[in-house]
């Protein structure tokens, strides 16, 4: 069964820091670009972060550049998202997704993603 399972999100104060993990299973993340993704209540799907399959390239929303790192462990199949500096407006569910595909900025742009997971819950608030 392919399964993409997210943990790490919770409750921060601003300024805070929380790192978001997507454990796969049922496939291999090495030939996939990652992204993480979020979605604001009233406010459609954003793309957040994306990396690419050769892990060399990565891409950022501008409202998130210098405070926001993706990274993966392809060792683990898990793709992380270090989040900084926290806002209330990053407030969101975080999704991560996998694409079979080397079009990694595509991938945040247009919000593509082969496999998704369940969402976690980030709330910032003091």
């Amino acid at each position: 069964q392919l399964q993409f399972v997210e943990s790490g999100g919770g409750l921060v104060q601003p300024g805070g820091s929380l790192r978001l993990s997507c454990a796969a299973s049922g496939f291999t993340l090495d030939y996939y670009s990652i992204g993480w993704f979020r979605q604001a209540p009233g406010k459609e799907r954003e793309g957040v972060a994306c990396i690419s399959n050769s892990d060399r390239d990565t891409w950022y929303a501008d409202s998130v550049k210098g405070r926001f790192t993706i990274s993966r462990d392809n060792a683990k199949n898990t793709v992380y998202l270090e989040m900084d500096d926290l806002k209330p407006e990053d407030t969101a569910v975080y999704y991560c997704a996998a694409r079979a595909s080397d079009l990694f900025r595509a991938m945040c742009v247009m919000i593509l993603g082969d496999y998704w997971g369940q969402g976690t819950q980030v709330t910032v608030s003091s």
